[in-house]
């Protein structure tokens, strides 16, 4: 069961997970890897519109009780030098950053901006943060549809921080999740704590996120459902999370499975709105 872990940027996050729902019989004892993509779009409080592209790929096996995954993705962003994947609008002091006459930066645009804006645009691409997190079932009651999950993740500071596609800072994270059905419904919240890596450059503080959502089981193959996220702000110049995403599930028999989202911001701290989807098989 995942949701946004966020993978902070995960977007993580999201990065992203997209909801808590309790695993299927058939779902356990196998390999899986899957394949996705993540766009947002949002100006997270800057001049500049930020536009993020995620294209995530995951391994993982999927066991009764427990479960792991590793995903590594490739992240290209356009937009303000100081709007990081997965983290939002920060202070980035890197004088060799995005929009600082390195990488693909294109200054800022050819725009002069009005004081006391300071933020420069830029453009670039390449390896994301690498993730990787472990869930294990701490209850599992099949009779009264109830489960509860511990899982833990450490995103790896991979993505180039000079290049603003990351703080090239490991962050540690630490979520419990519960979900109950009722019929064809299901009801899953939960809550988290990301220790968040600070460099010279970018200053982080660690922060509480949280969820909530409802899904419904539409019939044997597909499901739909939505859920609130909301993280604290963990930057002085950014801003606290919050967004709606809805989503929709298909299951192409035992193996394959297609998932399908729509997000929508209602802060600075989150992308206006994004759109995504992932292919999972099931070995």
């Amino acid at each position: 069961m995942n949701h946004k872990l966020l993978w902070a940027g995960m977007v993580a996050v999201s990065v992203l997970g997209l909801a808590v729902r309790p695993a299927h019989a058939d779902d356990t004892g196998h390999v899986t890897a899957s394949a996705g993509f993540d766009y947002s779009s949002g100006t997270y409080g800057t001049p500049f519109s930020t536009d993020i592209w995620d294209v995530p790929f995951s391994v993982g096996y999927q066991g009764d009780r427990w479960s792991v995954k590793l995903t590594v993705p490739w992240v290209s962003i356009s937009g303000a030098n100081d709007v990081i994947p997965g983290i939002g609008r920060v202070k980035n002091n890197n004088p060799h950053g995005r929009g600082k006459g390195r990488g693909n930066g294109n200054g800022n645009g050819g725009i002069t901006p009005v004081p006391p804006v300071t933020e420069t645009t830029g453009s670039a691409s390449g390896l994301g943060d690498i993730v990787a997190q472990a869930t294990y079932g701490l209850v599992r009651d099949d009779a009264d549809s109830f489960g509860l999950d511990l899982t833990g993740k450490v995103k790896f500071g991979t993505a180039s921080a000079d290049k603003g596609l990351g703080t090239g800072q490991n962050d540690y994270g630490v979520n419990l999740d519960a979900y109950k059905g009722f019929g064809a419904w299901t009801a899953f919240g939960g809550a988290g704590y990301m220790k968040y890596g600070s460099s010279q450059y970018i200053v982080l503080h660690n922060g509480w996120n949280a969820n909530v959502g409802a899904g419904y089981k539409l019939d044997a193959s597909d499901d739909i459902g939505a859920y609130f996220y909301y993280r604290q702000k963990i930057s002085d110049f950014g801003y606290a999370q919050r967004e709606l995403t809805g989503y929709w599930n298909h299951r192409f028999g035992s193996d394959w499975r297609l998932q399908a989202y729509v997000l929508g911001g209602f802060s600075d701290g989150s992308p206006d709105w994004g759109v995504g989807g992932s292919l999972r098989y099931a070995f």
